[in-house]
């Protein structure tokens, strides 16, 4: 089973810096995309930040030129730890939430989808 595992995060002031970490283990044969969404109460979990296979990189239009993903998404080996990092810069109270690991992965010709437990960001003006 594969189990994602989620750092960082936490409470900064209004213009600081956080970094999150998400390492994925367990089979996992490919990996599609790994990333970050967001959610706060009573919203929709929002897509932040994705890194694709092939090394594309999408974000969503409210962090670009603020944040940045980076990671191995590649390694073929079926058991080897896969990390994704998204560094967040310039950081607003509204970009408040909790933070979602997500990985859309193939095993054994399945696509899976996993998510983190999630992880705090507090923004304080």
């Amino acid at each position: 089973q594969v189990q994602l595992v989620e750092s960082g995060g936490g409470e900064v002031q209004a213009g600081g810096s956080l970094r999150l970490s998400c390492t994925a283990s367990g089979g996992i044969d490919r990996i599609h995309a790994m990333g970050w969404y967001r959610q706060g109460a009573r919203e929709e979990r929002e897509m932040v930040a994705l890194l694709l296979e092939g090394g594309r990189t999408v974000y969503s239009e409210s962090v670009k030129g603020r944040f940045t993903i980076s990671g191995n998404v590649v390694d073929t080996s079926y058991n080897a730890e896969r990390t994704v990092f998204l560094e967040m810069s310039s950081l607003k109270p509204d970009d408040s939430d909790v933070y979602f690991c997500n990985l859309n992965f193939d095993r054994s010709r399945v696509n899976l989808e996993s998510w983190g437990q999630g992880t705090q960001v507090t923004v304080s003006s």
